[in-house]
């Protein structure tokens, strides 16, 4: 279920309306623009629709002062080496001292801080090659970079753009490039750092300014006609992250290609943090007006990437405008007396004379802005808050909810809706079979009503739903309903008196100790239930202790017709990726040592399933499964000797645990295989569940009645469904696998009699041959013992 905290309560003021669709904030960004926009020029782009631009730290005057620096500094060995002062023996010594870059001066830089400066973001100079192979370059760019980075956190940019490595697959660069950046987050103090990298490496889409490598030393960045690795840029970024910890304050911006790549690379990068989708002239096309447009795939891509809570934004660069139109402004006579044509031509495209034309890319996208699918009911303020949130599980046996928290899961009609087809569908087919009931006629009630109960009925939607499946069947029942909250028992007896007309018997107790229902008109009989319902159910099924609750109660269930709603119910894994709830969970550890082994409770959204659907592996994989009501319970025998409160109590047993073993047979252990085709990433599992409410009894062919949160099912057996959102079983480290791998999930639900806990291990394999396979990783074994669901 959905986990309750403060302010989650829809109706509040926390949750403001939307808009009917994502907004667009649109930068613009010029490579070859060296110098930062005067006011003037500042304000004409913004009045062509951009809500910002980007400007270089540092100008032309600086770069020419660091290649001649490099260069003086090699003459400076010649001398040495001529002078006689450098021997041969030294030449190779790696503590000959070398060129130390200069604090910036103001002819190094037209960026100064500015009111607007909220609005501007700071572009780090392309061509530092934090990477070089030769290792002068390599500190002279990572000194740039700390200068840069410093700078523009003086002035107040709270965003600076770094280009990311021009080529992947080499391990030293790009450890060399990851570990400047690092140290550039120490430097930045308060800015966020955006490390800018291509989708893939599609040619053509890298920086277009040549890197100092490439000047002084002539080397290539990039090879010609190398083989393209389609997840080589992600890979370099996972090494980039992963040695900055995850920090907040690092994101990453894509340049959007041409040609798009599959699909999961596609949400391997909605994964991950995006600050920018960049898209420059290559990324677009000609419609037949001769108009830039965007692929219908580029459209659908970009409508999925907005749908994220935190959605990224964009900036087109070298698509305009012209930066030869963006003068200082002109004088007074120059805007009053515009020639005709040029009058003419600004009538025409809706601006005034003095303005730059507009930008046809950016009309476009502001085009597409208002084209995008509307939001859906599954998309309201409320459910987008809770994208990516972590919850704690909820613990409905030993705490009290409260009135908001019942309320939240009754704006579910669909839940409420399957369940009252499933009650709808037993009560049909019950006189259909010709079914006894357990009612005790008597004089004062002759009639042989169905005896119905609902038990944890919290606040009453579920006893509802009984009562108006019993009017729409025209069956007579006898209902009893169970809560052990006393405060929730007071707002039922309100509702029997109000709703109802007092047609419920209402008892306050923990449904484990209810002696029984005693029937109408036979006060000192106690007999059985005919239908069982309950809501208990968890994001796992399983985890908010429902097997427990029907064990102490299923021994009043009439045998063996009796019928429990839900019939049965099964726990689903698969592996996943999400960057952004292993940084969370890395936050709270200080406050919280056991963050990381608690399953917590989360819509998950922001995420890349890395498993691939194979014949006999699935993407989502059945974990266990439990049927109610059990034919056999020990724990009703070890009731009958021991009395019926010991069997919460007595330890010491031959049980796993250590326990009396009561509640042995709701133990599970399952051991799940996943097939990874790409190199990827996981933090953790995410789990599911699904549940048979009611399967028919007359035939095997008809359709249960069902809900499931499976993402690949949800759709077609319980569309719309919110009740519940997935738990997840967060890993403490990453877990990296490279491409065809196997991830095997080993998981245990233990119990000793009092709690239940789940542990959980991960193992990464990688097939080296047609029947071999290397470990190349492994998780440690997590257990969620000190944060147990209590019995």
């Amino acid at each position: 279920m959905m986990a309750s905290g403060e302010g989650l309560n829809p109706e509040s003021g926390s949750f403001q309306a939307q808009e009917p669709r994502p907004s667009f904030y649109i930068g613009q960004h010029d490579s070859s623009r060296s110098d930062t926009l005067a006011d003037t020029q500042y304000s004409q782009v913004l009045n062509l629709g951009f809500n910002f631009v980007t400007t270089p730290i540092t100008n032309q005057h600086f770069y020419e002062r660091v290649v001649n620096l490099y260069k003086d500094h090699l003459a400076e060995r010649q001398a040495w080496e001529t002078e006689g002062r450098l021997h041969e023996s030294q030449k190779g010594n790696p503590s000959l001292p070398g060129p130390i870059v200069p604090t910036l001066s103001n002819k190094d830089t037209s960026f100064f801080p500015t009111s607007y400066v909220g609005a501007v973001v700071a572009y780090s100079s392309p061509w530092i090659d934090l990477g070089s192979p030769n290792p002068i370059i390599a500190s002279i760019s990572r000194q740039v970079l700390n200068l840069e980075v410093a700078y523009a956190n003086f002035c107040g940019a709270r965003s600076i753009v770094i280009p990311g490595p021009r080529k992947d697959g080499n391990g030293r660069a790009t450890a060399l490039y990851a570990r400047a950046v690092q140290e550039a987050l120490v430097a930045s103090v308060r800015a966020n750092l955006i490390i800018h990298m291509p989708m893939y490496r599609e040619p053509g889409l890298e920086e277009g300014v040549d890197t100092l490598t490439t000047v002084l030393d002539g080397a290539s960045a990039q090879d010609a006609g190398e083989e393209i690795d389609l997840f080589g840029a992600w890979d370099s970024w996972n090494t980039v992250r992963s040695i900055c910890e995850y920090s907040a304050r690092l994101f990453v911006a894509i340049r959007i290609p041409h040609r798009l790549p599959e699909k999961n690379l596609q949400t391997r990068w909605f994964a991950e943090p995006l600050h920018y989708l960049t898209l420059g002239p290559q990324a677009f096309q000609s419609n037949k007006a001769g108009l830039p447009s965007l692929s219908k795939s580029h459209q659908e891509m970009i409508n999925m990437y907005m749908r994220l809570k935190n959605a990224p934004w964009m900036i087109l660069y070298d698509v305009g405008p012209d930066p030869s139109t963006l003068g200082e402004g002109p004088g007074r006579s120059e805007k009053d007396f515009p020639s005709l044509a040029e009058s003419s031509q600004a009538l025409k495209e809706h601006r005034k004379p003095y303005m730059p034309p507009p930008c046809p890319h950016l009309s476009y996208m502001r085009h597409l802005e208002r084209q995008q699918p509307p939001y859906t009911e599954m998309e309201s303020v409320t459910l987008t808050s809770f994208q990516d949130w972590l919850q704690s599980p909820l613990q409905p046996l030993s705490d009290n909810l409260e009135s908001a928290t019942y309320e939240m899961f009754e704006g579910d009609p669909v839940k409420y809706d399957q369940y009252e087809a499933a009650i709808l569908e037993a009560m049909l087919e019950w006189k259909e079979l010709k079914k006894p009931t357990s009612a005790v006629p008597s004089e004062a009630h002759p009639d042989e009503d169905l005896i119905v109960t609902v038990a944890g009925a919290g606040r009453g939607p579920l006893v509802t739903r009984v009562l108006r499946a019993a009017e729409r069947t025209q069956t007579k029942i006898q209902l009893w309903a169970l809560e052990k909250n006393q405060n929730a028992f007071v707002y039922l007896l309100r509702q029997n008196e109000r709703e109802w007309g007092g047609k419920v018997t209402l008892v306050k107790t923990d449904m484990r100790g209810w002696e029984g229902p005693r029937p109408k008109g036979s006060p000192d009989t106690i007999t059985k239930v005919d239908i069982l319902v309950t809501e208990l159910l968890g994001s796992f099924g399983d985890n908010e202790l429902s097997p427990e609750c029907l064990d102490g109660i299923q021994r009043h269930l009439a045998q063996p017709h009796g019928i429990s709603i839900p019939h049965s119910y099964t726990a689903h894994l698969s592996p996943i990726s999400s960057p952004r709830l292993f940084a969370d969970i890395t936050s709270r550890v200080v406050a919280d040592p056991n963050a990381f082994e608690i399953p917590w409770v989360v819509r998950l959204f922001q995420i890349d399933f890395v498993a691939e659907k194979v014949p006999g592996h699935p993407r989502f994989q059945e974990a266990w499964e439990f049927i109610h009501p059990v034919g056999v319970s020990r724990a009703d025998d070890f009731a009958a000797k021991h009395g019926l409160a010991a069997k919460f109590t007595t330890g010491g047993g031959g049980a796993m645990s250590g326990s009396s073993g009561t509640n042995e047979h709701n133990a599970r252990h399952t051991h799940l295989n996943f097939v990874c085709r790409a190199k990827g990433v996981i933090h953790g599992l995410a789990g599911y569940f699904e549940s048979v409410l009611y399967a028919s009894q007359l035939s095997a062919d008809k359709e249960p009645v069902e809900i499931s949160i499976l993402p690949d099912q949800i759709d077609r057996k319980s569309k719309d469904m919110i009740s519940w959102f997935p738990i997840f079983f967060p890993l403490k480290q990453p877990l990296y696998f490279p491409q065809d791998s196997e991830l095997e999930v080993s998981m245990w639900r233990h119990t000793d009699d009092t709690k239940v806990w789940y542990e959980w291990i991960v193992e990464a394999y990688a097939w080296v041959g047609p029947n071999t396979r290397i470990k190349v990783g492994g998780s440690e074994l997590h257990s969620s013992r000190k944060v147990a669901c209590l019995m």
